[in-house]
């Protein structure tokens, strides 16, 4: 496995420790010094995420006053007896009280601090909180959660109704800085003189009887919430705190927040989900959506209106939100019709601007169809149609239900075209299985990918003998080009990628095992890196899904426990000690990833529940 740095431990430096949870205070600040969690209660609190700073200037002094108990006390003369705040730890729950007393004028520029902070250093530790985010403000309404992948989970309470945590992420930062996520418990305030927080390690997942008799999901139940992290700066779910905002991920946040898991007292994970569709639908723009701060070219991706439109149906039918459902309808429908407008042939699949014909590379300000943006899927694109199809199936059941007769005749003609003509167009006869697109000049441009085959046949465009014949051909594939070891994860494709099926970088000679981009015609050179083959655990989930739909438990097994032991090791998130992500790996497991933390490496553990279904 590819070696990563150690992280820095708290044991020198933690005022209080359990099995638990370790904790330790900055002496100049109301600040946590360093902070550690397990939530399953085995002592593995050793790690310390915490970017802890020296007050500037400093206005306070840390006493303690008991066995695990710390007042901050003010510097200055106060009639108040009460210290600023108190902090209690006992077991599984830290107390942070805060009381209020008036603070002496401060020079220009300088401001006291009143609020107890949370900072993380992100490279360390992918915090996130999750929970409701009023749109337009860095703010995080309690009750929530603050969740720390391969960790475990605090739930945060408050003592009166209203009170909001500040919330901020940030990665674009110059040295002396470094990425961070920063949390910020408000302190008393003359109209609430006496605050109290309380934060209770938890863990947080799908309650499936028995589950925790067994210890090899013991990393499913802490790390359920992976696959969840809030930008604070978007109010939105995205790939971690301080990543993009991406319109195509939205079906699998949908996904995961299907098993509507409760976060907190009216908190639940498909409230998240809610959140971030209805940011979605007002207007706000991501990753993939002309008008976005990153552009990706002249055509909005192809993926975006099927994730947006399934996204919003998978949350309708999970919980039932029918008041929801009918407020948004109007919105989803208009996203129906741009997406089916699309289909300039009339022959029913969807279709995207650029051509995908060989040697029409993609390039860094033209991005392909969809979410594999250094691989130059184009025109006819299946994975985007395979969403596609199961998105008006999805939303043809919210219309029915909502008495839309119209609609559902439309959205479900609609959906078997595509059907009929995905297994026309796509099916390649030479592989027997599902080629990635075709391209404006009627070739098909098939590189093995599992990912696509595996969402073909989980969202039902393909079913029956010919959905087991094209698993049985991907796993007779994956043995004969030798990839066995599925502790790291998937390959999206089993082949190389030729060279003019590949994104062109700014520089034609850049080095193909970093991202993946060949100099040699059959793009051997590029392979596996980065899209380009690498494994990860990303659309894993889609072909474990795939098995279990068709009662194969075993071969999903065989995939699915060794990534659970990866998960336990905590394998899919940091940087190697070149820098590099270990969030894409070549078949060794040499990393060769950028993103640091990406939250659909967590999926599979969705796949736990239909195993535990399977039992």
């Amino acid at each position: 496995m590819p070696e990563t740095s150690p992280l820095p431990t708290v044991v020198s430096c933690s005022d209080f420790r359990s099995a638990h949870l370790a904790v330790g205070l900055n002496p100049t600040r109301p600040a946590f010094s360093a902070f550690a969690v397990d939530s399953l209660g085995g002592g593995k609190v050793e790690d310390n995420a915490v970017l802890s700073l020296p007050a500037d200037p400093v206005h306070v002094r840390l006493e303690k006053a008991g066995e695990g108990i710390y007042h901050y006390c003010p510097l200055f003369e106060t009639s108040s007896t009460a210290p600023l705040w108190t902090v209690e730890c006992a077991g599984k729950e830290i107390v942070l009280r805060s009381h209020y007393a008036p603070l002496p004028p401060t020079p220009p520029g300088l401001w006291p601090d009143t609020g107890f902070c949370l900072t993380f250093r992100q490279k360390a530790c992918h915090a996130t909180l999750l929970g409701w985010m009023p749109p337009g403000e860095q703010k995080m309404n309690v009750p929530c959660v603050l969740h720390l992948p391969d960790r475990g989970s605090m739930r945060i309470t408050g003592s009166v109704p209203g009170l909001q945590l500040g919330y901020d992420a940030c990665r674009y930062v110059q040295p002396p800085l470094v990425r961070y996520v920063h949390i910020i418990f408000p302190a008393a305030t003359a109209q609430q003189p006496a605050v109290e927080y309380r934060l209770e390690t938890a863990l947080i997942y799908p309650e499936l009887p028995g589950i925790e008799n067994d210890p090899r999901f013991d990393t499913f139940r802490r790390n359920y919430l992976n696959t969840f992290q809030v930008l604070p700066r978007r109010q939105m779910l995205g790939t971690n705190a301080s990543s993009d905002i991406c319109p195509f991920t939205l079906y699998m946040f949908a996904e995961a927040g299907a098993n509507r898991v409760k976060l907190a007292d009216g908190l639940y994970t498909a409230d998240l989900v809610r959140m971030t569709a209805e940011r979605y639908l007002s207007g706000v723009k991501g990753y993939g959506q002309i008008g976005y701060e990153h552009a990706t070219g002249k055509y909005q991706f192809a993926d975006v209106d099927p994730s947006l439109i399934l996204g919003c149906g998978t949350y309708i039918h999970s919980t039932q939100d029918w008041d929801w459902a009918r407020r948004q309808y109007p919105a989803v429908r208009a996203l129906c019709e741009q997406m089916l407008a699309t289909d300039s042939t009339g022959n029913g699949l969807i279709k995207y601007g650029t051509t995908g014909n060989y040697n029409d590379r993609p390039t860094t300000k033209q991005r392909p169809a969809n979410w594999w943006d250094d691989i130059n899927f184009g025109h006819e694109d299946a994975y985007s149609n395979a969403l596609a199809y199961r998105a008006l199936v999805s939303w043809g059941d919210v219309a029915e239900k909502l008495n839309q007769a119209d609609d559902v005749v439309w959205l479900r003609q609609a959906a078997a075209k595509l059907k009929v003509a995905y297994h026309t167009d796509f099916l390649n006869p030479e592989t027997g299985i599902f080629a990635g697109w075709k391209s404006l000049d009627g070739a098909l441009h098939d590189y093995w990918f599992l990912f696509l085959n595996s969402i073909a046949i989980a969202y039902g465009v393909v079913d029956g003998p010919l959905a087991n014949d094209i698993m049985d051909r991907c796993l007779k594939k994956l043995d004969e080009v030798g990839f066995r070891n599925f502790r790291l994860g998937l390959p999206g494709n089993l082949v190389p990628i030729r060279r003019g099926d590949y994104i062109l970088h700014d520089d034609p000679n850049e080095n193909p095992k970093i991202y993946g981009v060949p100099l040699r015609e059959d793009g051997t050179d590029g392979f596996p890196y980065y899209e380009n083959g690498s494994a990860s655990m990303r659309y894993a989930l889609f072909t474990l899904k795939a098995l279990y739909r068709l009662g194969r438990v075993d071969d999903a097994r065989r995939i699915l426990y060794p990534m659970l032991e990866g998960y336990a090791a905590g394998e899919y998130q940091g940087f190697d000690r070149n820098g590099i992500s270990n969030d894409w790996r070549n078949w060794e497991g040499q990393a060769c990833g950028y993103e640091g933390f990406a939250v659909g490496n967590y999926l599979p553990l969705l796949a736990v529940v239909d195993d535990w279904k399977a039992r």
